[in-house]
């Protein structure tokens, strides 16, 4: 949604977290079947001699549920349907989505790895640029001729080193978050980097979240899947409820997080921001159930 660029949203049967992640012994040959006999230039043992232990492989992941996304999906049709006013269904689809697509909030958070790798590098230029000044913050990114610039400008000139890759959907979903995190600051009265709070920092890291977080699902759910309401106003106000639901949701994960964190170290960025998206999908799940038994 926004300037999002939909699809029908994954196969149920992908495996909710990748087969891959974790395993750094992806590059090695088969090992030997242990009863062969065989040493390591492939000649008898000696006698006596310690048979070889094959390698230890981390378990293949079970098969996801090849119905996962069908609940959220079908429920966010009726709410699209309903040109934005039911919210029930709104509720029940954003909470089928942690429960039953993602597979809980800590598996949702789990596969946002780009989204949250930008997520931390944007919130640690910002206190950077708080602690030692915008000119100094950007010269340590060799990026100091942007100083002085538009705030617009400087973020524009921030887009690879925040989002280094747009070569898989999370890495393309991260660079999307943060154009549309840059097109809403001065809606946000966010322009002047220079004289940034504690609460604006806040509020462009949530801005970025939160379109972090909706892409996702959108992406998930398969927004061509959907059928929006043809008519112009009410697919606006369908995208703008989810948002506004998400951001909800993101805006009290970080009021928690600052409240368990108040001395934010360069150290701790990383993982305030990985508990921040966890925590944001925890609360999205309660909010969507309470949402849908009204």
């Amino acid at each position: 949604m926004g300037t999002s660029t939909a699809y029908g949203g994954p196969g149920g049967g992908t495996p909710l977290i990748p087969s891959w992640l974790g395993d750094t012994d992806s590059g090695s040959s088969p090992a030997a079947s242990p009863g062969d006999g065989a040493g390591p230039d492939g000649q008898p043992p000696a006698d006596g001699a310690t048979q070889p232990t094959p390698p230890i492989r981390p378990p293949i992941p079970r098969a996801a549920d090849p119905q996962r996304f069908s609940g959220a999906r079908s429920n966010f049709t009726r709410f699209a349907g309903s040109d934005g006013n039911d919210r029930a269904n709104l509720g029940r689809a954003v909470s089928k989505y942690v429960s039953t697509s993602a597979g809980g909030s800590r598996q949702a958070a789990q596969r946002m790895g780009a989204s949250r790798g930008a997520g931390a590098r944007l919130l640690g230029f910002l206190a950077d640029a708080q602690t030692r000044g915008v000119r100094e913050a950007l010269r340590a990114l060799n990026l100091e001729s942007l100083a002085g610039r538009p705030i617009t400008e400087i973020f524009v000139g921030l887009a690879d080193y925040i989002c280094p890759g747009a070569g898989t959907v999370d890495e393309g979903i991260a660079r999307e978050a943060y154009i549309e995190t840059i097109v809403e600051l001065a809606s946000e009265g966010l322009t002047d980097l220079a004289t940034f709070t504690l609460d604006q920092m806040q509020t462009v890291f949530e801005l970025y979240a939160t379109h972090a977080i909706e892409a996702r699902i959108c992406n998930d759910i398969g927004t061509k899947a959907v059928t929006m309401p043809t008519d112009v106003q009410a697919a606006h106000r369908v995208e703008q409820q989810l948002r506004d639901f998400i951001r909800g949701g993101v805006s009290d994960a970080l009021t928690r997080a600052r409240a368990e964190t108040p001395n934010l170290t360069p150290e701790r960025i990383q993982s305030f921001v990985d508990a921040v998206y966890e925590s944001a999908f925890a609360i999205l799940h309660t909010l969507g159930d309470a949402e849908a038994s009204q």
